[in-house]
């Protein structure tokens, strides 16, 4: 019997297209999470606060709560024009590091599972970045 896998053809532009549109779509939602939260700062923090106060003090949920709103908003941002995109990505993916291990402390699993997704799609648009050819990362580095 031949072993002989069969080739799985997939043009370039299309890859690059999904790429491109996965990269803008889950820009556009971490865009919209900070987005939203942008005007209510102070509630969002205190929710924070609230959130996990048996398990850490303010002092230290404070600060990162009020990190994790600009941090979406950037980042997102930057991934739907296609800026910095490699940055963006990275910042994003960094940022779930303290979000997981505080969902994992507060032992919300849902979200957990919500979140290795979040990060499994961080992976994918990371890996692919020499797919990030519609972008203005690209435009930029072709007048160079």
């Amino acid at each position: 019997m031949n072993n002989i896998e069969t080739p799985i053809f997939l043009k370039r532009q299309d890859v690059t297209l999904a790429y491109t549109l996965l990269r803008i779509i889950f820009g556009i939602n971490f865009f919209v999470h900070g987005l939203v939260r942008i005007g209510n700062m102070g509630g969002f923090i205190e929710a924070m606060v609230k959130r996990f106060q048996d398990i850490a003090p303010s002092f230290l949920i404070v600060p990162f709560a009020a990190f994790v709103t600009p941090v979406e908003l950037i980042s997102g941002f930057l991934m739907i024009i296609g800026l910095q995109t490699r940055n963006a990505i990275i910042a994003g993916f960094v940022l779930m590091m303290p979000l997981m291990f505080g969902v994992c402390l507060l032992q919300e699993w849902d979200t957990a599972s919500s979140q290795l997704i979040y990060c499994l799609v961080f992976f994918i648009l990371l890996a692919g970045c020499s797919l990030n050819t519609i972008s203005i990362d690209k435009i930029l580095r072709n007048r160079k």
